[in-house]
């Protein structure tokens, strides 16, 4: 009872210090000139966390190990699944939350709310590689890892990172699921591709240690996944098993760089992916719940000392072979130390439970884990302090300086892979432009926003293609297009949870091929990709191609702005494509 006071203490303190306080006091807060690392970590002793071991009971100690999911969005007392969360979190069979979608000032009351139920500090996370904007309404939005890339400006990098730090911390969030690591080898895949950094190795080390640096340098563990490689795969986890086709020899001169590198810098956090490895495994047992994978070759042979977390639990990769019971046991028996988004964590925890009372879990292997656990909270300084300031969000969260670092990596990231004379649009070329607009997705609002600036900045006129399109829409089309001083294509295919491909219908392919024929050799004929920069494989002979690499409102306008000639392109394709442009 008396912790709960001091609890109740501590958190009217929070909410009476003033703003202007609060922002004084971070003022005072002295940079890291290094950023911490998992070798720095997880190798002392410490008596807190050995304490809190010595006081816990196997229940409690098994619940530290499962991050549970939440919506970050204002929830009723009476609702079901806020209610048994609660229940859980208070009687330390949750050690974490992850927060899905919601908005700044949900996610706050909620962390706090959380925190305050939890007989020992929570780890609050999120999926942040894009910005906490991925997940949290208010917040700042960047552009995805390629595009990063693209800059070729590691200094962006590690200042969005910090970014993405100061905004998550201000909510009560300190573990993010990023960076991907994953090496985009192969075109078609549809789960990764513009996550990753690209397929060069070296260039893809230095983007990821400058974000790790940048989150860890500023109180945010970092997460880089998804291990072994999650690029050369033509599969979504979320929906099916991928495959990944590779012997020990090619992991380790291809998949495997990225992450050594990583994991020797000192990155606190790994994710395992749900894909097959069967050349490693012998068999078709899915990375996260192989010994052989989590083990023996990230924490033995990689020397890995941080935390190892799988990815999604809920995710159908998972449970072709295999029930929930299955699979919460055989993560734990694999090696992980953290269980993340189980469909169902009270299960998860009492299977995990009962295999430890019946011996087909040692408690020895449950402490390794929740020491490294306890070790990441005590460095966070989560014993200490867990509730936030709910009255210093806005110094904090979307600030103008957080959005013009976004506009500015949008701008030097666009890149224009090949152009035949037409960038940028002289004014004799943009009397009468049409904007097609082109997508692989069904009753979609994807190019609206854009059209509406093309047709603000040029008074372009739009049409839609899309896997709905008819025949007449296809004749309007052509006919639109023979009559256009400039044609300028935008194409929408981006990498979406479930999605199973990245492609264009053949239909569609051959309509924009027989545009490119067929027009006038001085017509102006752009393509701009806001998603895969490998859609221009589907189109050899495009006369000019620009890569957005996202579908942001900030990528949209570098693209006006360099149709406009406002701004110099100096983006680098940071991939590989069959068309031979680079």
């Amino acid at each position: 009872m008396l912790i709960r006071y001091i609890q109740i203490a501590v958190f009217l303190l929070f909410h009476t210090f003033s703003s202007a306080q609060y922002t004084a006091v971070l003022a005072q807060e002295t940079p890291v000139s290094k950023a911490p690392t998992a070798q720095d970590i997880f190798n002392r002793k410490d008596q807190w966390v050995e304490q809190q071991l010595k006081e816990m009971t196997l229940s409690e100690k098994i619940g530290q190990m499962l991050i549970a999911h939440s919506p970050a969005r204002f929830q009723s007392a009476d609702n079901k699944h806020y209610q048994k969360l609660s229940m859980l979190v208070s009687q330390g069979k949750i050690g974490g939350i992850m927060f899905l979608k919601g908005n700044t000032y949900d996610a706050a009351v909620l962390a706090n709310r959380f925190q305050f139920l939890a007989p020992r500090p929570l780890l609050i996370s999120a999926d942040m590689e894009k910005g906490l904007a991925m997940r949290i309404d208010g917040a700042t939005e960047f552009a995805p890892s390629m595009a990063l890339s693209a800059t070729g400006d590691s200094g962006l990098v590690y200042s969005m990172a910090r970014v993405i730090a100061h905004e998550a911390k201000a909510l009560g969030i300190y573990h993010s699921y990023g960076p991907s690591v994953d090496l985009n080898i192969n075109p078609l895949n549809p789960v990764i591709n513009t996550r990753s950094y690209g397929d060069n190795i070296p260039l893809t080390i230095e983007m990821s240690k400058a974000f790790i640096d940048g989150l860890q340098s500023n109180g945010m563990i970092a997460t880089v996944k998804h291990f072994p490689g999650h690029g050369d795969v033509t599969v979504d986890s979320h929906v099916k098993l991928p495959v990944l086709q590779a012997d020990k020899k090619r992991l380790e001169n291809l998949e495997l760089k990225p992450f050594k590198a990583t994991i020797d810098h000192g990155v606190m956090s790994v994710m395992i992916g749900h894909l097959a490895i069967p050349h490693i495994t012998g068999n078709m047992t899915p990375a996260t719940l192989s010994w052989r994978i989590v083990t023996r070759l990230l924490r033995k042979e990689l020397d890995f000392e941080g935390l190892i977390i799988t990815d999604a639990l809920n995710m159908k990769a998972l449970y072709q072979d295999y029930t929930l019971e299955d699979i919460s046991l055989r993560a734990v028996e694999a090696g992980n130390d953290l269980l993340l988004f189980s469909p169902d964590p009270e299960l998860t925890h009492s299977t995990i439970l009962n295999a430890v009372k019946s011996g087909k879990l040692s408690e020895r292997q449950i402490d390794k884990s929740v020491r490294r656990i306890l070790l990441a909270k005590r460095w966070l300084g989560l014993d200490k302090k867990r509730l936030v300031n709910l009255n210093s969000i806005p110094q904090h969260v979307g600030l103008q300086s957080h959005h013009e670092l976004a506009e500015t990596i949008a701008n030097s990231s666009i890149t224009v892979v090949r152009d035949s004379g037409a960038l940028p649009v002289r004014a004799r070329n943009s009397k009468n432009i049409l904007h097609i607009i082109l997508e692989n997705k069904r009753h979609s609002l994807s190019g609206e926003t854009f059209s509406e600036k093309l047709r603000r900045t040029f008074l372009a006129k739009t049409i839609r293609i899309s896997p709905d399109s008819n025949s007449l829409d296809y004749r309007n089309a052509a006919d639109k297009a023979k009559r256009a001083s400039t044609i300028i294509i935008s194409t929408y295919v981006e990498v979406l949870s479930g999605a199973k491909s990245l492609e264009l219908s053949n239909r569609q392919q051959e309509f924009i091929n027989s545009l490119v024929s067929g027009q006038p050799p001085k017509k102006p004929l752009i393509m701009i990709s806001f998603g895969t920069p490998y859609i221009i494989n589907q189109f050899p002979d495009i006369p000019s191609y620009i890569c957005a690499y996202s579908s942001s409102g900030l990528s949209e306008d570098a693209a006006i702005r360099l149709l406009k000639g406002t701004i110099t392109p100096k983006g680098k394709l940071p991939v590989s494509l069959t068309t031979g442009l680079q």
